[in-house]
């Protein structure tokens, strides 16, 4: 049967050209709409398989309202525009559309597209409905095994964690005559590392008695359906005193989703999770949760009828790992040579575990010096593909000129100084993987022959009369902004896109230094067998300054410090790394005086200056929205927009 397809284009000639174009490739076309308000009427008279959808239409909505009902209604799309400026182009990718399209397009351009969006969204449900079985499989094996209620618990954790992400767990039930010795907490500290955290260990913890722990508990506020609270709406939830109150002070924990089950004779079962992430959460991870609530039950219902299945409040299961130990992801087999355990980087590690078996293609976004390549060779290792060449590229480094023959190849004589075939690394990486370092210094009419091979899974080398298929596996890499790039018009937008698939950002140093004594711990000790030294550590002064300091060159700045250090120590201590705390505010200075602001940042540091006013207070009579005249979710999204962090107003 063919594919249904409805055109939601304003433009008369550029709608009647795609109708012609779909209709010669055997597509039906449903209809043609030149507003949203019609388009919707079309919908409801016959759901299309897919819609081609102009972002800028007539009428007050846009496409972008559109291509959220269609989300809703899992109803695939691909936007056509001729431009887009950084603001839309953000707005568009959280609808996360199935291609985009750029005009002038040629014919093949069109078809390919919409084969690849049909290809990803049948294979997005099939590989949705296959997870969610291999998951109920994994939970019903934890029915059988042979352990006690808490290690089942701890062990259903980890088993939802890369599709449910958390960095604490609360699992017990509502019922304050149960609740004693049968609730449970585990604390996240490595990639499938766990502290068992049980009401003893929280009563000490809080610093308070179990009957007051029990009284918290009962004054806390329990939902009766599934539910989820992001940025403001925790900050709600967390203002008075209760057992959220507590995980978020005690743990730094910033969302939250609870989902109660309902159980045989009334009594409910709820399983709490946090993530230190403000926006953790959404009505997908709820949905997931709803296909596994009936072997979640099960389990639950099991341990009922088992005796003396009750939770033991001894010592913790595992001490928390110290932060010199030099090899903190040895558990995590394929993250070898990334070290660190901070939330940021663990969630890092989740996406790369969820992506790495399949031959999506991979963003990784992240500031000079964050680790890009590393990660390429982790995701490379944990893939099918993993015997097969990893084949790197830096964009940056390759003159203009070349690239081209670098990337496709030539045939000898194609051109002056080709005195010999040259097979181009596409071509070298077949079967294999291809890391595209600094892939926003690609020139714009290289971008265009890039896009094409990735939609045609073909090259043509220069000089040759026929293309090559090829099987090649990508990751691209880039420390620029690709959405100020697209929109000041220096890299492409259906680029973008084909490429932004699955992005991965890795987080600055800056905001993971509590893994910066880890990172500093394991150079010392590289660079102590390179040099035959036997440095043991740093000095508190210079660990203080280390944590202080804004490190602009990320984790490659930090490297060259400590070899530095340890090339001119006199003693077994580090006792100076020649930086100083005010290094940051110099920089800061620095930055500013070279360019003038623009309008974002001179927003950011007028809001960054009321919130130190109000000493980081956002609701609430004086807080920063009051002030500002604006509703604190507003201001709430502005921050996260400009990248706001609570420190800044420290």
């Amino acid at each position: 049967m063919n594919k249904k397809v409805l055109i939601v284009e304003d433009q008369f000639v550029e709608a009647n050209d795609l109708q012609l174009m779909l209709g010669k490739a055997g597509y039906e076309v449903c209809g043609i709409a030149r507003s949203v308000a019609v388009a919707q009427e079309m919908i409801k008279k016959e759901r299309p398989d897919f819609v081609l959808l102009d972002i800028f239409l007539k009428g007050k909505l846009t496409g972008i309202d559109l291509a959220k009902q269609l989300k809703e209604e899992n109803i695939a799309f691909i936007y056509l525009s001729a431009n887009s400026n950084e603001e839309i182009l953000s707005e568009a990718k959280t609808t996360e559309p199935y291609g985009f399209i750029v005009k002038p397009f040629r014919e093949k351009d069109l078809l390919v597209t919409l084969e690849i969006a049909q290809y990803r969204h049948e294979h997005s449900r099939e590989s949705k409905y296959r997870r969610e079985a291999e998951l109920i499989q994994q939970l019903e094996k934890t029915i059988t095994d042979n352990t006690d209620w808490k290690q089942k618990f701890l062990q259903i954790g980890k088993i939802i964690q890369p599709d449910i992400p958390f960095d604490f767990l609360a699992a017990g039930f509502d019922d304050q005559g149960k609740i004693v010795n049968h609730a449970v907490c585990f604390l996240r500290i490595g990639f499938n590392e766990y502290q068992t955290i049980g009401l003893k260990e929280l009563s000490m913890i809080a610093g308070i008695t179990m009957d007051e722990l029990m009284a918290i508990h009962a004054s806390s506020d329990k939902e009766t359906t599934p539910a989820f609270f992001n940025n403001e709406a925790f900050e709600e939830i967390t203002q008075k005193r209760s057992l959220r109150n507590f995980f978020s002070e005690t743990f730094s924990v910033k969302s939250l989703l609870t989902f109660p089950l309902q159980l045989e004779g009334g009594e409910t079962f709820r399983f709490c999770f946090y993530s230190r992430r403000t926006d953790a959460y959404s009505t997908e991870h709820i949905a997931i949760l709803h296909h596994l609530q009936q072997a979640l039950t099960r389990i639950i219902e099991q341990m009922r009828v088992v005796e003396n299945t009750g939770v033991s409040t001894g010592p913790l299961k595992k001490e928390t790992k110290q932060l010199t130990n030099d090899n903190s992801n040895a558990n995590a087999p394929g993250f070898e040579g990334i070290i660190g355990n901070s939330h940021l980087l663990l969630n890092v590690f989740d996406h790369i575990s969820q992506v790495a078996p399949f031959d999506t293609a991979v963003l990784i976004l992240g500031e000079s010096g964050t680790g890009k390549e590393r990660l390429a060779d982790c995701i490379h290792k944990l893939s099918p593909r993993k015997g097969k060449p990893l084949v790197k590229v830096n964009c940056a480094t390759l003159p203009a000129t070349l690239i081209e023959s670098e990337l496709f190849g030539h045939e000898k004589g194609s051109f002056t100084g080709a005195t010999v075939k040259r097979i181009g690394k596409f071509e070298q990486a077949n079967g294999g993987t291809i890391f595209l370092d600094e892939i926003g210094e690609m020139p714009v009419d290289l971008q265009v022959k890039f896009l094409r091979v990735l939609q045609e899974k073909e090259i043509e080398p220069i000089g040759s009369r026929s293309s090559i298929k090829i099987n090649v596996r990508i990751i691209a890499a880039t420390n620029r902004n690709l959405e100020k790039e697209v929109a000041e018009g220096r890299f492409r937008l259906d680029l973008y896109y084909r490429l932004n698939v699955f992005p991965i950002e890795l987080p600055p140093l800056r905001e993971r230094t509590e893994d910066i004594p880890i990172l500093a711990s394991h150079f010392i000790n590289y660079y102590n067998r390179k040099a035959g030294k036997k440095i043991t550590g740093l000095s508190d002064k210079v660990l203080k300054n280390m944590m202080a300091y804004h490190w602009p060159g990320n984790i490659r700045e930090l490297e060259n410090l400590i070899e530095r250090g340890v090339l001119l120590a006199k003693g077994t201590i580090i006792e100076d790394l020649s930086i100083a705390v005010s290094q940051k505010k110099e920089i800061s200075l620095g930055r500013q005086n070279s360019h003038m602001k623009t309008i974002h940042e001179n927003e950011r540091d007028y809001i960054i200056t009321v919130l130190k006013n109000c000493s980081g207070r956002i609701w609430g009579a004086g807080g920063a929205a009051e002030v500002l005249n604006v509703p604190p979710s507003t201001l709430k999204s502005k921050m996260k927009k400009l990248g706001i962090r609570k420190e800044d107003s420290e």
